[in-house]
């Protein structure tokens, strides 16, 4: 019996517990519904923050150009300036409060819709360049200090079974500083990442043979094989209280122990999001069933991230109970 129990002490985390605790903590505290659903009604129905006229004088602009007059080149030039300028058309400057590696999950940044049921939303064209630069970038930061709000409120939850606005709102500035630690060192590991590969893969598909289009993929699997480690880095910040550099080695330590489950978590964490979210896109920005989709959304999300922090917690003191098992067994 005390071996059995000894083993089941020693058990790694169970991914199917891991989700039904997120999704159980998620409808026993429904209040974390709160900043996601918000951010998509404004992001919806709120005004909207436009690039499209800023474009499409870039690209009227670039069309122009005398160097630009051979047929050939003024076809690709044309079909580039269509492109960008139907991505501008939807493309709300708001979306970066969604921001990356921590941030609230938003139903809206992936429709990005133009139409709401009251018809088109008011929107404001951004005059330049520079202004849409810096606005992103404040727009950015103050994503993740809403982010950080509301991972540190998840994970309240998966802790202590509450949440406590107070406790995190005196934890916001130190937290805040090392998402914003998290950020940069994300930031510099996507640039030293996708710089060299996409160089790479630009000569193999130049190359125009099929082991170029193999290599592509090969390339592409070693990115997502490189970024999985990070994974877990915002987790330390929140469930552990460590800063950001620690949480990034813990992230990499606990993912090296728990590869095999881990890769099962995320791809189950995608397929549940990815595959859900066919449902969630279905109603139109016109339509109030939209509302809907939001609130379906940002229950299911928050149920994966609470599942997240559940599993990193559970990971996390089984590598623990692993280590003073082995440190009493090298007891004489």
């Amino acid at each position: 019996m005390k071996t059995a129990q000894a083993q089941a002490a020693l058990a790694p985390p169970s991914l199917l517990g891991s989700l039904r605790a997120g999704f159980d903590a998620t409808a026993n505290h429904l209040g974390l519904l709160l900043i996601p659903v918000l951010l998509d009604l404004y992001l919806w129905l709120g005004p909207h923050l436009r690039l499209d006229q800023l474009v499409e004088g870039v690209v009227s602009g670039v069309n122009r150009q005398p160097s630009f007059t051979n047929p050939e080149t003024a076809e690709l030039l044309k079909f580039s300036g269509q492109y960008w300028s139907l991505f501008a058309e939807r493309l709300n400057l708001f979306s970066a409060f969604r921001s990356y590696p921590v941030g609230t999950p938003s139903l809206m940044v992936v429709s990005q819709p133009i139409t709401t049921p009251y018809g088109a939303p008011a929107s404001w064209q951004v005059p330049s360049l520079a202004s849409s630069i810096g606005l992103w970038l404040i727009l950015f930061l103050t994503g993740l200090v809403i982010g950080t709000m509301y991972f540190s409120l998840v994970s309240q939850v998966v802790l202590t079974g509450k949440f406590s606005l107070r406790v995190t709102l005196s934890r916001l500035p130190w937290a805040s500083l090392q998402v914003f630690k998290l950020a940069l060192y994300f930031i510099v590991f996507v640039v030293m990442l996708t710089l060299p590969l996409s160089c790479l893969a630009s000569l193999l598909v130049l190359t125009g043979l099929p082991v170029g289009q193999l290599s592509l993929i090969l390339f592409f699997a070693l990115a997502a094989w490189m970024f999985l480690p990070f994974l877990f880095s915002p987790h330390g910040i929140f469930i552990l209280q460590h800063p950001a550099r620690a949480s990034i080695r813990e992230s990499f330590r606990m993912t090296r122990a728990t590869l095999p489950k881990t890769v099962a978590l995320f791809l189950l964490i995608v397929a549940i999001d990815e595959g859900l979210s066919i449902l969630w896109l279905v109603p139109e920005g016109r339509s109030w069933l939209t509302f809907i989709s939001v609130l379906g959304h940002a229950f299911v999300v928050t149920g994966l991230v609470a599942a997240s922090f559940v599993y990193y917690r559970d990971a996390n003191r089984w590598l623990q109970r692993l280590l003073q098992q082995a440190q009493l067994s090298s007891i004489p």
